[in-house]
């Protein structure tokens, strides 16, 4: 006989499938459903859950110990059926999806969904730190493995997030990131030198270069380059142009970036990434790269190249050594 736990996951399930939003959220659930629909912040993760382009990806730049690092800081965070809000409470797979996110790293919502993601382990003794462990079928629980037959898990209503022997056979297990990756993006869209924090040892804001790196597809140790080069690591740095924070972000770029505030490390990375990915879609050069990072694009194109400025002459080398420097 399903439990509580079951028939609530269960429910979860044909919402999924019907792509709704809960009608009725348990206490502490984000999002809500008014007369006029889904509340757009819960509509925008539902997007993501029911399976729409980029809702996951197979990322080669974090490991599986990144995983289970980034699960073990929501131990003790009460179960709460529907919520992704840690402040409130998790369910399982708002779990899961929050311990991916926070490297970057995009999952489903659901569990049943989460059960598809990445690709598939044949078995427990096969399953490393990190793996996605799911159970049941039609699948109603999920949890990331921890090595050692333990997993973490938000078990069921009236529990808390916590380390468990790993009870029963899983009917799915499945890696989202791996150290030693069997598949691999094409090498046009890979970025050499994507990996975790450990390879930015010792460089302030490390753990904020490799998730901003993974979110956007560029390399961390780029991302560190730009921002020694222009701000020494200063996040409250401001040059005699306006430009501001630790990636040197003018007012007018922050904002069609989607940065409000410049000076928030987080936030100045993440709009970093987001610019320098688009420059190197458009020119398909990392001096070109960089040279529309520093003068803009327009610069670029009207030049035909690193535009005959002496402050862009100088500074795409700079930031080319900088990324030698870090092994780049």
């Amino acid at each position: 006989m399903m439990g509580v736990s079951g028939v609530l996951n269960r429910i979860q399930v044909l919402q999924g499938h019907l792509g709704l939003a809960p009608v009725n959220p348990a206490p502490g659930a984000t999002g809500t459903v008014t007369s006029q629909g889904a509340d757009p912040t819960f509509a925008s993760a539902l997007a993501d859950a029911t399976g729409g382009p980029g809702s996951m990806r197979l990322n080669s730049q974090a490991t599986g110990q990144d995983v289970v690092d980034a699960a073990k800081k929501y131990l003790g965070t009460p179960y709460v059926f529907g919520s992704t809000d840690p402040d409130r409470g998790l369910d399982c797979s708002a779990l899961v999806q929050r311990a991916f996110g926070d490297l970057g790293i995009k999952v489903p919502r659901l569990s049943h969904q989460q059960a598809k993601a990445g690709e598939p382990v044949a078995n427990l003794a096969q399953a490393k730190p990190g793996d996605i462990l799911a159970f049941d079928s039609p699948v109603d629980h999920v949890a990331i493995y921890l090595g050692d037959n333990k997993m973490i898990a938000a078990p069921k209503p009236g529990d808390q997030v916590k380390v468990q022997t790993v009870y029963e056979k899983p009917t799915h297990i499945r890696r989202v990131v791996s150290d030693f990756p069997t598949i691999s993006a094409p090498a046009a869209v890979r970025p050499a030198g994507l990996q975790g924090s450990s390879a930015l040892n010792g460089v302030p804001y490390s753990d904020l270069f490799v998730k901003a790196g993974n979110r956007y597809g560029v390399s961390p140790k780029l991302l560190a380059a730009v921002a020694k080069v222009e701000s020494g690591y200063d996040p409250s740095a401001v040059s005699k142009a306006g430009a501001q924070g630790l990636m040197q972000l003018m007012p007018s770029t922050a904002k069609g970036l989607g940065v409000r505030d410049s000076f928030d490390p987080e936030q100045a990375i993440n709009g970093g990434a987001k610019l320098l990915a688009r420059n190197l879609r458009e020119f398909k050069s990392l001096p070109l790269a960089l040279a529309a990072y520093n003068a803009g694009g327009g610069a670029v194109h009207k030049y035909g190249g690193i535009p005959p400025f002496s402050e862009t002459q100088a500074y795409v080398p700079k930031v080319q050594k900088a990324l030698t420097a870090l092994g780049g």
